[in-house]
């Protein structure tokens, strides 16, 4: 199980925060070279899922298929994962996908229903891409994202992808993430990140700004 501190940046320009993390004394080094994510966020007909991130319930899960890639059109090794959240910590259950044709949701959204584990009928409500950059302590404890150029379209009309319908092009999500047992040190890194940690939900934007 693991913390996720979050931050949401607005009006800071990303060669800014970058520097911040390059010169951060913990030693942030890059992980991975930088990625586009996609994401398809399932949920029931009355939103179960984003009114109990709304309302902030400790318990909870979240249901998405992710895949990476800038070709929408062309989704190869998608994977369902399951988040889920047990009061400030979390963890995921990761499902292998075959491909699938983003523009016919049906044989996804009954894969989905069969791993789901719950016994709610589950549907796609929201599609997602942003660009990320992935940064870790030399140790490999403490990892740290940054996403950029999020862009959200509502699945709920037509259960197929069409163009996104919201940006936010001066957004930054930062993400620190480790595991539950380093909450002291964890203290030590974010002292020297100049942001306010906020609460952030990129499914919980997405239904807000495209429903």
């Amino acid at each position: 199980m693991r913390y996720e501190r979050k931050y949401r940046i607005e009006g800071v320009e990303r060669q800014v925060i970058l520097q911040v993390l390059r010169l951060h004394p913990a030693g942030l080094v890059p992980l991975y070279p930088d990625r586009q994510i996609n994401n398809i966020y399932f949920d029931t007909p009355d939103l179960t899922t984003y009114k109990e991130n709304v309302m902030g319930i400790a318990n909870r899960d979240k249901f998405r298929v992710r895949w990476y890639g800038s070709d929408l059109e062309k989704v190869v090794r998608p994977t369902l994962e399951i988040k889920h959240r047990r009061n400030n910590v979390g963890n995921k259950t990761l499902y292998p996908l075959p491909a699938f044709d983003l523009n016919d949701l049906l044989p996804l959204t009954q894969l989905i229903n069969r791993h789901s584990g719950t016994t709610a009928a589950l549907f796609p409500t929201l599609q997602n891409s942003y660009k990320r950059a992935y940064f870790s302590t030399r140790d490999l404890r403490f990892r740290v994202t940054l996403d950029w150029d999020l862009a959200y379209a509502s699945l709920r009309a037509c259960r197929r992808f069409r163009r996104h319908q919201y940006k936010e092009p001066h957004v930054h999500i930062l993400e620190l993430k480790y595991h539950r047992s380093l909450e002291v040190e964890a203290d030590r890194i974010t002292q020297f990140l100049p942001f306010r940690s906020t609460k952030n939900s990129k499914y919980v934007t997405g239904v807000g700004a495209c429903w």
